[in-house]
């Protein structure tokens, strides 16, 4: 990348996440710029580049090969990402992948590895914990604001998607647990550190679903503090923690999907007494571009905030093990074989998500809403 040009971001596929928030963020954003949008169906990408100023490129490999492309954004369903990003680093591209980065921990772990030895970053587009008001809590917490930590509460849970939305497809790496439960996940380990381990875990699936549409969790640290997570897709919208300590209390509305305008409110019971520190407005999407861009320009090929992502995984896959009573199994081989049952191979599944999404535009994700 020349130094003063902006970072040309690519992107593989066009679902909700995408033109909702990303693509009109890149658009915007200083120091970044969308230069083409890819998809498997040419009108498609035509229609969605037009709309932000960028390139239709036909076919994922193309806008690989393509030399005016720094970085590439993928977006795509969850159980395609591991191959995605791979194809991607290996074509020398910078990558930020929608979030989970991988389904299963140790791909996850090949994946950083990788962009480590050719010098390119990967990072996951885990967007909360790029806004201020974590920061905001973090150093309360630090400054001993609410003396000792002893509990965090956090609870992530949306209305119901669509009958058709992707996250109901355990071929495509739906669920609940990997679409909504990561938000309060990652929020005790952002929080509370990487030192968690799975006490106990519940996953339910609503009547006529294949995959997990609500679950909780129980996290525990070595010195007894613990983190009680709730999450689910079909249920009202909650979106909240609470940080419990030895002398007080931090709680945080609207934590995990802020508007870009919502000034946050953070209600401290503390050393010195209750108030409400009122932050201003930021742009979560944009901090998220700000950031990678600047890891691309300083060569930070090693994430700030990998050793979160790393127990962020391995608390996923834990989570899973814990409900389901057995051994854990990485999550990419059910996926695939329940792809390969229910399509006959990879190409039909990604056919098949691309024919839903290009049939229905209205169909969405809300990952990053």
């Amino acid at each position: 990348m020349t130094a003063g040009r902006p970072l040309r971001f690519g992107v593989l596929g066009c679902a909700g996440i995408a033109r909702r928030r990303m693509l009109p963020a890149m658009a915007a954003a200083r120091g970044v710029e969308l230069t083409a949008v890819a998809s498997r169906s040419a009108a498609r990408a035509a229609d969605t580049a037009a709309r932000h100023g960028a390139r239709p490129v036909t076919g994922y490999a193309a806008l690989l090969r393509d030399p005016e492309v720094d970085a590439v954004y993928i977006p795509l369903p969850a159980a395609l990402h591991a191959e995605w990003v791979a194809a991607a680093l290996a074509a020398g591209k910078h990558v930020l992948a929608e979030k989970p980065l991988t389904c299963d921990p140790a791909q996850t772990r090949t994946l950083l590895a990788g962009a480590r030895r050719r010098g390119l970053v990967l990072r996951e587009n885990v967007m909360f914990v790029h806004h201020g008001q974590h920061t905001v809590v973090r150093e309360l917490i630090a400054d001993g604001e609410i003396g000792e930590p002893r509990a965090l509460h956090a609870q992530f849970t949306v209305p119901a998607p669509a009958g058709d939305d992707i996250r109901y497809d355990p071929a495509l790496g739906g669920g609940a647990l990997a679409d909504i439960g990561l938000y309060p996940v990652r929020a005790a380990v952002h929080l509370l550190g990487t030192g968690l381990a799975v006490a106990g875990a519940v996953l339910s699936r609503g009547a006529g679903h294949r995959v997990e549409t609500a679950g909780s969790a129980l996290l525990r640290r070595a010195d007894g503090v613990t983190a009680q997570l709730t999450f689910g897709m079909d249920h009202a919208y909650r979106s909240r923690y609470e940080v419990w300590g030895s002398r007080g209390r931090i709680t945080v509305d609207r934590a995990f999907t802020p508007p870009a305008d919502h000034r946050p409110a953070l209600v401290v019971e503390g050393k010195r007494g209750p108030r409400t520190l009122r932050l201003p407005a930021e742009d979560q999407v944009t901090a998220v571009l700000t950031a990678f861009a600047e890891a691309v320009r300083s060569g930070e090929t090693t994430a700030g905030d990998e050793a979160e992502l790393l127990a962020q995984a391995d608390l996923l896959h834990a989570v899973r093990a814990a409900a389901e009573g057995g051994p854990a199994r990485p999550r990419d081989a059910d996926q695939a074989a329940a792809g390969r049952a229910a399509d006959g191979s990879h190409q039909r599944r990604l056919s098949r998500y691309q024919a839903t999404v290009s049939a229905n535009p209205a169909a969405k994700s809300v990952r990053g809403r």
